[in-house]
């Protein structure tokens, strides 16, 4: 498989643990909105690490844009990922992913398993697409919510809805997503629907989505 070593033009917070990285774009380098690539750092003791992260930008953009949650666990590539400066260097592989949009749906997605859909997202606003397009946003606190100004932008107060595990406030719903939430909120199961998330999360929201008469080709799917 074809690599490419791109420097990093920008580094920024999206939230407290969650990196935007700003790349150069290798000429002709090309993905659909929802895919992904295999990330390695180009430095010695790196190189083999791949890791597969999902492009949030828009694919006729001049540069590429990577979001990555960042684990501060022991010599983790996220770690090292987030301790990198502008000109350092990162090998990308050839575009990938299930993530594919067959439609207009709901999103749901759980931490930073909203990534495939950003470039969705923001690719359907551009194309004045989105009509009644709905997110569902699983997080454990309303700190961990990626993009959320810019999500409500593109979809609007009442087809973004956020739920979390760990903070109760009144601007959130709270608690684990649920058969009878779903009920309340989405009411048309006749749609497509769009997972990505932890696998347990996936695992349980794909069988309420069963129980609620979803055709399982209905539903796309990538775990990470």
């Amino acid at each position: 498989m074809k690599e490419y070593i791109v420097k990093v033009m920008e580094i920024s917070d999206v939230t407290h643990n969650v990196k935007k990285l700003h790349l150069e774009k290798p000429e002709a380098y090309s993905f659909k909105p929802g895919q992904a690539t295999d990330v390695a750092i180009n430095k010695e003791g790196w190189k083999d690490k791949k890791r597969p992260f999902t492009f949030t930008n828009l694919p006729d953009d001049e540069i590429l844009e990577l979001t990555i949650k960042i684990y501060d666990s022991h010599n983790s590539v996220t770690k090292a990922i987030g301790g990198m400066k502008k000109g350092d260097e990162l090998i990308l592989n050839e575009p990938w992913g299930t993530i594919s949009y067959r439609g207009e749906g709901v999103f749901i997605a759980g931490g930073s398993g909203i990534t495939p859909f950003i470039s969705i997202l923001r690719d359907l606003d551009r194309k004045d697409e989105i009509k009644d397009t709905m997110l569902i946003f699983a997080n454990n606190t309303s700190k961990d919510i990626i993009m959320e100004d810019e999500l409500a932008d593109i979809l609007g107060k009442d087809r973004f809805i956020n739920i979390l595990a760990e903070e109760k406030t009144e601007k959130y719903h709270h608690g684990l997503i649920s058969k009878e939430f779903l009920e309340k909120e989405v009411g048309d199961f006749n749609r497509v629907f769009y997972l990505c998330g932890p696998p347990p999360m996936m695992k349980a929201v794909q069988e309420q989505l069963n129980e609620l008469g979803v055709d399982k080709n209905a539903i796309v799917k990538e775990e990470f």
